[in-house]
């Protein structure tokens, strides 16, 4: 299955333990039997609305495919992660999947070409 991750870190966190807790995330889906397909970091980003006081956010995106049972193992992570003010991990159908190729590749996302 594809999945998608977004987690909001706390805006207190340097770059480095930025970068840190990235590699965390990305390793449990890979030590897990997942694989990374795509890593977006975003950085800091304002909130809709105050979490914990805070009004800004570390964002990051990945972009992976696993067995369905590495979900439950990187929720349990996620919550205990202190650095973590939201996660959230969407399924990913198909047509999810070749939209994101398409728009990180700068194809035109509009065509109407079927891909075999």
């Amino acid at each position: 299955m594809n999945y998608e991750l977004m987690v909001i870190f706390t805006p207190v966190l340097s770059e480095e333990d930025y970068k840190v807790a990235q590699k965390k995330f990305a390793d449990i889906i890979k030590d897990n039997g997942g694989e990374v397909t795509h890593e977006n970091p975003w950085g800091l980003r304002s909130l809709a609305y105050p979490i914990q006081k805070k009004t800004t956010g570390m964002y990051l995106v990945l972009e992976y495919t696993a067995p369905s049972d590495l979900n439950e193992k990187l929720k349990i992570q996620l919550n205990r992660d202190e650095n973590v003010l939201r996660h959230m991990v969407t399924a990913l159908d198909k047509y999810a999947v070749i939209y994101n190729n398409r728009k990180r590749h700068g194809a035109n996302t509009d065509s109407k070409t079927v891909e075999a």
